[in-house]
């Protein structure tokens, strides 16, 4: 996937500012795709170029002028491409990961902490996603049948952050076995 197609999905339900996809990028796909300010402000221009974007300009007092992008029919049939085409697994590149693999090449209180400071992450980014749900579960039957879909890539969330914690409890108890 690419950032583009991350953007033109944002823009298909509702037009924007670069400052409105920032924030839907960190209430919604954040937290299984990351994109920077700069990032996302190159791609706008880079879409609107390519003529899958517009914008109207609106004019601000001592502000540049806010552009509200929306998705061209170009865009539109872009997209639809993109879901279209099967997608590639994922792979991770986690230093975490490295970090451990290469464990007894450093002490173990030094690995003890790097887990704790991780944990306290995922414990943070569980808790959160758990709230999102249970106000998911709140909502009436219309808007959750609405956002049935969605509703499973915060499922996916949860499953990976209580998965990522079990096993960070594994590599807790094999540290502290020495």
């Amino acid at each position: 996937m690419s950032l583009k197609h991350a953007i033109l999905i944002l823009l298909e339900s509702e037009p924007g500012s670069g400052y409105d996809l920032l924030k839907r990028f960190k209430d919604g796909l954040g937290y299984f795709w990351n994109a920077k300010h700069q990032q996302v402000y190159l791609e706008l221009k880079k879409l609107s170029e390519a003529g899958w974007l517009e914008f109207e300009a609106q004019a601000q007092d001592a502000r540049p002028d806010k552009k509200n992008y929306r998705m061209t029919p170009a865009g539109h049939s872009e997209l639809l491409r993109w879901l279209g085409e099967p997608v590639q697994p994922s792979k991770i590149n986690d230093a975490l990961l490295v970090k451990l693999y290469a464990g007894a090449h450093t002490s173990q209180d030094n690995l003890r902490e790097e887990m704790q400071r991780h944990v306290a992450v995922h414990r943070k980014t569980l808790a959160s996603l758990l709230q999102i749900e249970k106000d998911f579960q709140a909502l009436p039957d219309a808007q959750r049948n609405a956002l049935r879909l969605p509703y499973l890539t915060l499922r996916r969330g949860i499953l990976g952050e209580q998965s990522w914690l079990v096993w960070a409890a594994e590599v807790e108890q094999e540290l502290n076995r020495d």
